[in-house]
Parts: structure tokens; sequence; C-alpha cells
């Protein structure tokens, strides 16, 4: 047990500075350019494309906050906007698939996963989620009634308080990361060295091998659809280093977390906001799943054709 704990101990860490290598910049910059005039000029810029997406233009305050921080700073901005309610499920289902697109990118990335994939399949997500959404659903015109849920935060002025409060955010970011992964690490190898891991794996084999994945993928799956993106890549990092999971595998298990990661929290966080969350579940889970399958199939066959090629040379 004593060694278990020791090596999870030393995994973690290196999770997490691995991981905080780009969480901390990232949220720094982003922090101080929330502060900066760059962030109403990109709103103003986007706002006549809202049209586009059944929202109005004040909807692209929360949808930018949404995607360069986090869902939290989104819904503090729902909270100062009288939205429709099918507006407020379009902003929520949209933040669903690419909200913290800046540090979750670069964490999947550090993962193998090529950048293109992870912007073509998040925001490509996003967007057709939207237009699909707002072309089949009529009703939901009624003002959103939001509930207990209030997000207040006072911005700090001056320089030098604009420059305080971003070393904070980061510095807290990444200790939240740490006080996440670090004890995750050491109960995961304590599972491996008891074979829990054998028993989560065997339970999640016939899920894996429906996706198009190996067995050494289950553990990334779980961690990530219960914790998140960002904690699930942690966990893959460590996968793709001690259970060799291919580059086909590690991409195919970050597009399917990529619609579906965090999908109870993330879900639930939307509940104060008065629009109905099970739909949203449902949407999530089903796109993950039809992806998934899609790009499984899609790189089997490719592979197949080479083989096929490739034998008819020789």
């Amino acid at each position: 047990m004593k060694d278990s704990l020791k090596k999870g101990f030393k995994s973690g860490l290196h999770t997490t500075w691995t991981l905080g290598k780009i969480i901390f910049p990232v949220t720094l910059i982003v922090t101080w350019v929330q502060h900066s005039p760059i962030l109403p000029w990109i709103i103003e810029k986007i706002s006549p494309f809202m049209g586009l997406l059944g929202l109005s233009g004040d909807s692209a305050i929360p949808l930018v906050l949404g995607n360069f921080l986090n869902l939290y700073a989104a819904i503090g901005a729902i909270l100062t906007l009288e939205l429709p309610v099918k507006e407020v499920f379009i902003i929520a289902v949209m933040l669903s698939f690419s909200h913290n697109l800046l540090v979750e990118t670069s964490v999947a990335i550090k993962s193998g996963v090529k950048l293109w994939v992870v912007l073509t399949v998040r925001l490509g997500l996003a967007i057709l989620a939207a237009i699909m959404i707002n072309l089949v659903w009529n009703g939901g015109e009624e003002i959103a009634q939001y509930g207990f849920l209030q997000v207040s935060e006072t911005n700090p002025e001056g320089l030098m308080a604009i420059i305080l409060d971003g070393l904070n955010k980061a510095v807290i970011g990444v200790l939240q990361l740490a006080i996440i992964v670090i004890p995750l690490m050491i109960l995961i190898q304590i599972l491996k060295d008891l074979k829990g891991l054998e028993v989560i794996t065997k339970w999640m084999k016939p899920v894996t091998k429906f996706l198009g994945m190996k067995e050494n993928t289950a553990l990334t799956l779980t961690v990530g659809l219960v914790l998140g993106l960002a904690y699930g890549a942690g966990v893959l990092l460590q996968a793709v280093k001690e259970d060799e999971v291919s580059r086909k595998d590690a991409t195919l298990a970050f597009i399917f977390l990529i619609a579906c990661h965090a999908v109870v929290e993330d879900t639930l966080i939307f509940v104060p906001l008065g629009i109905p969350i099970f739909p949203l579940f449902i949407l999530r889970l089903v796109t993950a799943i039809i992806l998934t399958l899609f790009i499984s199939r899609t790189w089997n066959w490719v592979e197949d054709l080479q083989k096929k090629r490739v034998a008819g040379l020789q």
C-alpha cells in the first residue's frame, strides 16, 4: 500500500505539472483579456451572426465568456440578461460542447489529439446543434425564469488589480487541478495494484468495444464522463504512457468526451436557468455515441481500404 501511495502521488504531481503548464498561462491571459478592450471587440464582431443560430445579439456575451472562460462565467452573464427559454437552451447546448475552449483544447492536444480535430468537433457540434434546435423548436418564446443561482463578481480596477486577479485565478485553477488529480492518481494506482482496474475494464469493455476502442480506454472514458475533459486528459496522459493507448483510441476517446464530458455536473449547472435539462442530457449522450461510432467505423473502413491496396501491390 505504501508503494502504491508513493507511486500514485508522484504520478499525480507529474500530471498536475504537465497540465498546470497549460492551465496557468491560458487562465492568466484569458483573465487579462477579459478586462481589456479585446473581449468587447470580439462580442461586437460576432453579434451580427447570432441570428443564424436563433440567438439575439446579447447572447454573444455569454457565448464568448463561456468559450474563453467557463460555464460559470457564461451563467453569470445569462443572469444579467432577459432571454427567452429557447435562447437560453440553445446557449446551454452550444456551451456544453464548446466551453472553456482554450484550456480544454490545449489539454487535448497535449494528449496527442490533433488541433483541427478538437476545434472541428467542438465548434462544429455547437453550431450545428444551435441551427437544428432553432429550426425544429417552434416554442420557448417565454422569458426564462432564473432560479436560486446568483453570480456576482466585482471587476478589479487598475492595472495592478487586473494583474493580481489574473494571477489569483491562474493559481487557484492549478490548485483545484492538483486537489482532484493527485488523489485521483493515487486511487488509480491503488486500483491497479489491487487489480481493481480489471473490474472497471471488464464492466466498460462492451462500451469501449461498441464505440470502436480497445479496453485500455475504459478508465479514461469513466473519469472523463464523471469529472470532465481536463481530468480525463490527465488519466489519458498516464494511460498513453503506461498502457500504450494508440493514437486512434486516444482520438476516439476524446471525440466521445468532447461531446459528453462531465455530463452530470455540466447538465445540472443549467438547472437554475429554467430550461429543460433532460433533453440537454440526452442530446449530449446521443450525439457522443453517434459521432464516435461514425468516426470509428469510417476510420476502420479507410484502414481496410489501405490494407487491401497494399496487399494488391504486393
